[in-house]
């Protein structure tokens, strides 16, 4: 019993026959076969396996009747009887004319067709069905591997062929563990749960989203999903179309039950890190409630990326409950996580849990980063704590960590907020005799602040001196510490020229700037100065009431008087103490006029009243 086919090439024609021995007729009345090339064979189960053979022949093309039969390439031997193991389809143009192929040998036809599509209807494989069923929210894929070929499969032990998936997967050959796993389907058999995972996973990681899609849906309908599957595909998606994507299609998974039985921790934590990596600290808080209602136990990993992503976020209140939860929980923290929670902590002032996780750091051999001692630090320098922040600062430099412009910065403002002003001084100089100093403005202006309630105001003029000399940017924030400096020690002359060269250096100065040399020129008697600057300023009421309020606490009431008629004339509004320091004056003129009137009636009265100010 046997069957003829032709295969054409080079001007010549391969004439085939299939040779059956008589004892596999009865296997071969059960046997479905189509040669349509998108086809595959399908051997009965209630028959074992026959031995096929093939005849074949090269004859000139021209002596061979016209034929629509298409066969693949088959090895042949110089033996006429060649086994024929495995053979491979290839897809050539048809004559509309032809008659089905299967109609030609008789066969009843029986196809089962694959979730990839009915192949059997296109002619040109190149082109992709467009009935394929894809997720709604990842399909505009563009990156697609153009499988033409399947196999006829003489092995039908499933795992045999599982195990050469998995091979085939692991070393990328991408195209041959496709058309493998396209063959099986083709001819009833199903790969085992780890080969096509193996497929998938190798499609993903070299870029071909759309068919790592396609093995999904075939996954999905087979029953074969796990949660290893959903994470290899919701984390490619994510990747390739970004966040959102794989958030609509883990929603649209989420509301399948029969997906929901496959979902475990592990594909909440992908979906997590997923979210952490945009930021979004809303759909990372969904997801942990989601995993809680569903029962579905957080491991470490989970509050790991739960608490560095809210940290992250500057939800640092979500992320002590998450670390919290965690040490309940009985896990240990890795050490970004803790060093995440100590600069939550530094943030919002609680330096008490802060150092307790820097000293549980300690006892179990974990070595805090740099940024983690400088937060700390900081944090304590804030809270008062100035012994328990050079305590830190000694442990910095005991684990090899060289403190820097923040490390220096926190120390000296620690020393600052508690008064100890001449200890900031003395750490500033030992700061500068380092080899490697960083001095920058801020630690200049931390030292120019010690100065100025100091009022030493030598010191101060030299710091400036060594700003300017070193290139070191000099903020308007500066002068004024120079002049308020100035002002506490009253050298009301230094100050102007402080005041002159800021404005010759072309720094603008502003309301501080004016206020405080305002304040330390009428100190100083220095009224032409005053006038001078009031005029040279935008108006302004806190100015004026300033200049106002000191000429009559010194007794220039006349200068005052002025400066107030000014003031209205600008429409500007006088405060509460101004208001009494001229009203109280004018009532003092007043009784000494009534009296001069009394005494010389002949007098004409005064042409002022109070409402005329």
């Amino acid at each position: 019993m046997g069957g003829q086919i032709m295969a054409s090439g080079n001007g010549l024609t391969c004439f085939h026959q299939l040779y059956t021995p008589l004892s596999c007729m009865r296997g071969f009345q059960h046997f479905h076969h189509s040669l349509h090339p998108h086809s595959a064979l399908n051997f009965s189960q209630k028959y074992p396996p026959c031995e096929v053979y093939m005849v074949s022949m090269w004859v000139p093309k021209s002596k061979i009747p016209r034929t629509s039969f298409i066969t693949g390439c088959i090895r042949v031997n110089n033996s006429l009887l060649v086994r024929n193991r495995v053979s491979t389809i290839e897809s050539e143009e048809e004559d509309s004319d032809e008659l089905n192929p299967s109609e030609k040998l008789g066969f009843e036809v029986e196809q089962k067709l694959p979730p990839w599509g009915k192949l059997g209807t296109f002619k040109d494989l190149d082109s992709e069905p467009g009935d394929l069923k894809e997720p709604r929210s990842v399909s505009e894929g563009k990156v697609m591997l153009n499988v033409k070929r399947v196999h006829f499969l003489e092995e039908t032990d499933e795992e045999t062929l599982s195990k050469r998936i998995l091979v085939l997967s692991r070393t990328n050959k991408i195209r041959s563990a496709l058309e493998l796993l396209r063959s099986m389907e083709l001819s009833s058999l199903c790969p085992n749960l780890h080969a096509c995972n193996s497929v998938l996973s190798c499609l993903l990681r070299n870029g071909l989203l759309d068919d790592g899609l396609r093995v999904f849906e075939f996954m999905k309908t087979k029953n074969m999903t796990t949660g290893h599957t959903y994470s290899l595909i919701l984390k490619a998606v994510a990747g390739a179309r970004g966040s959102d994507a794989a958030l609509q299609m883990f929603s649209e998974i989420e509301g399948d039950c029969q997906a929901m039985n496959s979902f475990d921790t592990i594909v909440y934590n992908t979906m997590i890190s997923v979210c952490g990596r945009v930021n979004n600290w809303f759909e990372t808080l969904r997801l942990w409630r989601s995993m809680k209602e569903n029962h579905h136990s957080e491991t470490r990993v989970t509050y790991s990326l739960l608490v560095t992503i809210f940290v992250r976020c500057n939800q640092n209140e979500l992320a002590f409950d998450a670390y919290c939860e965690m040490l309940q929980r009985k896990f240990e923290p890795g050490s970004d996580t803790m060093q995440a929670i100590i600069g939550a902590c530094a943030k919002e002032g609680k330096w008490d849990f802060a150092l307790n996780v820097f000293q549980n750091m300690l006892k179990r051999n974990v070595k805090p980063n740099p940024i983690s001692c400088n937060a700390l630090i900081n944090s304590l320098g804030k809270a008062g704590e100035v012994k328990l922040a050079f305590g830190v600062y000694d442990i910095m430099k005991s684990l090899g960590h060289s403190p820097d412009a923040y490390t220096w910065n926190a120390l000296l403002s620690a020393l600052y907020r508690v008064n100890r002003h001449d200890d900031a001084l003395q750490l500033f100089e030992n700061i500068k005799q380092e080899k490697d100093s960083q001095l920058n403005s801020h630690l200049y202006d931390v030292a120019l602040m010690s100065c100025s309630k100091l009022g030493l105001w030598e010191r101060a003029l030299q710091l400036l001196w060594q700003m300017e000399t070193n290139g070191v940017s000099v903020s308007t924030a500066s002068y004024n510490l120079v002049i308020s400096a100035c002002e506490t020690a009253r050298k009301a002359d230094i100050a102007v020229q402080v005041y002159d060269h800021m404005v010759h250096q072309k720094c603008i100065p502003d309301t501080l700037t004016q206020l405080s040399i305002v304040r330390v020129c009428i100190w100083g008697s220095l009224w032409d100065e005053v006038e001078d600057i009031l005029k040279q300023a935008a108006p302004n009421a806190s100015l004026y009431n300033a200049a106002i309020q000191g000429m009559c606490l010194r007794g220039e009431i006349n200068l005052a008087k002025k400066l107030y008629a000014n003031m209205r004339s600008c429409n500007l509004q006088p405060d509460g103490k101004t208001r009494n320091l001229m009203l109280q004056n004018l009532r003092k003129k007043s009784s000494v006029r009534y009296k001069s009137r009394r005494a010389f009636p002949h007098r004409k009265k005064a042409k002022f009243s109070l409402m005329s100010l």
